[in-house]
């Protein structure tokens, strides 16, 4: 039999299934009753004192706790659900597309995510959905109450999942803005700002012909940076052209074949903006494979940047936000003032900065 300091003495040989070692030496799970037994508590109480309730003594928490570190006690989720009415978990609903996983930028919002709610105890989930069937991804997972809190991404600009999660009053924190009227928590960007910062400085380097590889503009964050590139060329007296602006896959194919349709054009573009990285990368190949030279031939700047393993050996010219591992720790923080505050409604907007590179630089006639 095995003996714990904490208790001190020896697990009682009724519940020796739950907490003795195997003959190979392997631990084994203990669970709630072989631990309650052990420590001559009751069920409630060792449950309550796990818990954190404040109706157990701080000696007796101590006392439980201690043990259940000693002997590897793990809470079963489901029970613990049952009696807390809490996940001690948020999930993130993901319709993975074709470039997603080889998105660093994602992967660096999760890490800081992951982070921030495990300095609080929380997990963080990542659940998989088919594009078209989100919702019903949402609905299991708020009905069964699997997490406690949800981050959006990718909003609409008119977006029923916030719909569904408003009326269910879930707590959840919308990563980009919406066209709700209702209060709701988010985190996002300066899309306008970024993008009319973007084609101003293309402008100011002489560019007339200047072009847009976009997302779709049901996407909220499209929509905001194609309104930024369209008012900056306006205010400079340049109408859009309907030719120069393509809509695109969020997908690195989508951007390759948005450019070599701009690059076929008669009177081709002199300078692209992109409007994300994945589709950047697609449009910086299309560029390079038909042979032409950055700013002598063609001026390119990217929101988010284009990874080095595609520019090099160049530096594409981008808007730049802060790294979306600080992106994630504050996605995180406002998730967690959601949960804990539901009725609040909190924001943070962040600024994007120009960061020049080699690609871009004045038109050349």
């Amino acid at each position: 039999m095995t003996e714990c300091p904490t208790i001190g003495k020896q697990w009682p040989a009724a519940a020796p299934a739950e907490c003795r070692e195997t003959s190979r030496g392997e631990s084994v799970k203990v669970n709630l009753k072989a631990l309650s037994e052990a420590l001559g508590l009751s069920r409630t109480t060792v449950s309550r004192a796990l818990n954190g309730y404040d109706d157990v003594s701080e000696a007796t928490r101590e006392r439980v706790m201690q043990a259940a570190r000693e002997f590897g006690y793990v809470a079963d989720p489901t029970a613990r659900r049952l009696a807390t009415g809490r996940a001690d978990a948020v999930g993130i609903v993901y319709p993975f597309g074709a470039g997603d996983l080889g998105d660093p930028r994602f992967a660096e919002v999760v890490a800081g995510v992951t982070e921030r709610l495990g300095e609080s105890g929380l997990d963080f989930f990542i659940v998989s959905a088919r594009p078209n069937a989100e919702l019903d991804t949402y609905r299991r997972l708020v009905n069964g109450r699997l997490v406690d809190g949800l981050i959006v991404a990718r909003t609409l600009v008119d977006d029923p999942r916030l719909r569904f999660l408003q009326e269910r009053e879930f707590p959840f924190v919308a990563y980009g803005r919406t066209a709700s009227a209702k209060p709701y928590t988010w985190f996002d960007f300066d899309n306008e700002a970024g993008m009319h910062a973007a084609a101003q400085r293309l402008i100011a380097f002489g560019h007339r012909r200047i072009a847009l590889v976009c997302a779709p503009r049901t996407l909220n964050f499209a929509a905001q940076r194609r309104a930024g590139f369209e008012r900056a060329l306006r205010e400079a007296g340049i109408e859009p052209d309907a030719a120069l602006i393509v809509e695109c896959a969020f997908t690195r194919d989508g951007g390759y074949g948005a450019a070599q349709t701009l690059l076929a054009l008669e009177r081709a573009p002199s300078a692209i903006v992109v409007d994300n990285n994945i589709a950047g990368a697609g449009v910086f190949r299309a560029i390079v494979e038909r042979g032409r030279r950055f700013v002598r031939d063609v001026s390119l700047i990217v929101y988010d940047g284009v990874s080095p393993d595609v520019s090099f050996p160049h530096h594409a010219s981008a808007v730049l936000q802060p790294t979306g591992h600080a992106s994630g720790r504050a996605i995180a923080e406002l998730m967690l003032g959601a949960i804990a505050h539901p009725g609040d409604a909190a924001h943070r907007l962040v600024s994007p900065v120009i960061e020049p590179g080699d690609t871009d630089g004045p038109f050349s006639g």
